[in-house]
């Protein structure tokens, strides 16, 4: 049965260690232990520090990226928007600026893959680019886990 995996990335109104992000700080390890202990998650991008906030995916410092995996996009949904995360979201224009486009993509991943930072970039880049397919979709148009036995790399091509 296939899992749904999902990237989202953010630009900071500062860095990490000002104090107009003192609050989101504050709150990153409360929520990321309600993801680690909410139905169906199974796995989160992390470094020692038990968070991502020290990786550095783009050349802009700050853009900060959260790439999880759960058993099923309903669990997903359920910790994204009816847990105490959906407070953090409707917060997020105190710390972070609005893009122009995507920056959440959705993608099915076959029981086992854990995606790593280059394949979310591509699936989000895949999302701007040919807008929702199979390949990477969002929570508004989501495509249905494919069939078992299914091909779920398929590329699309992103220039």
């Amino acid at each position: 049965m296939s899992q749904i995996a999902q990237v989202n990335i953010a630009r900071m109104l500062a860095p990490l260690a000002d104090p107009l992000m003192a609050e989101f700080v504050a709150q990153l390890d409360t929520i990321n232990a309600l993801a680690d202990n909410s139905p169906g998650f199974l796995w989160r991008l992390q470094t020692a520090e038990g968070n991502a906030t020290s990786l550095q995916p783009y050349e802009d410092a700050l853009i900060i990226v959260n790439l999880s995996l759960w058993v099923s996009l309903a669990d997903l949904t359920a910790f994204v928007y009816k847990s105490r995360h959906r407070s953090v979201l409707q917060q997020r224009h105190l710390w972070f600026q609005r893009f122009d486009g995507p920056y959440t993509a959705l993608w099915w991943v076959p029981p086992g893959h854990i995606p790593d930072v280059a394949e979310a970039k591509q699936r989000l880049a895949s999302l701007r680019t040919q807008g929702e397919t199979p390949y990477a979709f969002s929570f508004k148009k989501p495509f249905p886990a494919p069939e078992e036995g299914s091909d779920l790399r398929t590329q699309v091509v992103v220039e």
